[in-house]
């Protein structure tokens, strides 16, 4: 499916009026993320916290793959498992046809704490999207789906590509 992507400076303002928003509700903490709260609560790190809903969410993961869900390089994603491994959350195990790849899986001590952040993370949200009415919630939504399914109908060089076409 062929689709007309705009040209960056068509976006310019859409893009400007994005940021400003995003900005407001990232100075007020309460809703600019609900996982800073949970951090503090169990000594955890961001990143320490996205590998266990990570691995919560998507069970076994492969260090690479893990690093990619983080945004991080597989260098910094072991720091972060050797931690999680220490504290009793994570379990490394090596693929037996290929020993140089190592997945990781939550512990049922892991898996208690995926269900505790799981559980602040259900409740911050739904704080937040309580500020919204159920109108707009549905927008919000059909936004947000209709998001999900170009990108991921688009590759991420697909994009770059697509945008130069148009241009």
């Amino acid at each position: 499916m062929s689709r007309n992507i705009p040209k960056q400076e068509e976006l310019a303002g859409d893009v400007a009026q994005l940021q400003q928003l995003l900005h407001a509700l990232g100075r007020r903490r309460s809703l600019r993320d609900p996982i800073a709260a949970t951090c503090e609560d169990f000594q955890f790190t961001p990143p320490q916290v996205h590998s266990l809903l990570w691995l919560g969410l998507d069970g076994m993961l492969t260090m690479g793959e893990l690093a990619r869900r983080l945004g991080v390089t597989e260098k910094t994603v072991t720091g972060v498992v050797d931690r999680l491994e220490r504290e009793g959350h994570v379990q490394r195990e090596r693929i037996t046809l290929d020993r140089r790849v190592v997945r990781c899986r939550l512990t049922e001590a892991g898996q208690q704490t995926y269900q505790l952040l799981k559980g602040q993370l259900d409740e911050a949200m739904g704080q937040f999207l309580g500020l919204l009415d159920g109108e707009d919630r549905k927008a919000l939504f059909r936004i947000l789906e209709k998001l999900v399914v170009r990108l991921e109908s688009a590759p991420a060089e697909g994009l770059a590509s697509a945008r130069e076409k148009s241009a």
